[in-house]
């Protein structure tokens, strides 16, 4: 029997493929519980369809992060802190920082998606990586002054 997925099944397969499961499993177990439809010509139609559709909207999803990661690069963000002895800060530069100074420059990034591995505790220049999606990360050029 000829099932399309709805969602990951283990050990069977991943949601949007079409699998071979014996007659019981897929009529007493997947299709009662949503997990799984027939796969008749019709089902596999709409499924190459919405596979399309999905594609397409996930490359233009990638293409706006890529215009992101664009302007990220080309705008350099400065902040201001007190510094004691030997360029240490007074307290540290966290990534709520870094995105309200992004902001402050026009552009809203989340806050969770800029990877700062610890808290910056040092003036000086720094390269922030920022993930925008799942295979485009943004650089931004953080520098970090006495007050």
């Amino acid at each position: 029997m000829k099932v399309i997925l709805r969602e990951e099944v283990e050990n069977l397969g991943k949601g949007g493929e079409v699998v071979d499961v014996k007659p019981g499993y897929g009529r007493n177990f997947l299709l009662p519980r949503g997990l799984a439809v027939l796969a008749s010509s019709r089902n596999v139609r709409e499924l190459e369809h919405e596979k399309a559709m999905a594609s397409a909207k996930a490359a233009k999803l990638r293409a706006s992060a890529e215009a992101v990661a664009k302007r990220l690069s080309e705008t350099p963000v400065t902040l201001k802190r007190k510094v004691g002895e030997q360029d240490k800060l007074y307290g540290s530069v966290t990534a709520m920082d870094v995105a309200e100074a992004i902001a402050a420059r026009g552009l809203q990034i989340d806050r969770r998606s800029i990877d700062l591995a610890e808290p910056i505790k040092t003036t000086g220049n720094f390269e922030v990586p920022v993930k925008l999606h799942s295979e485009v990360v943004g650089k931004l050029k953080v520098t970090v002054e006495a007050e």
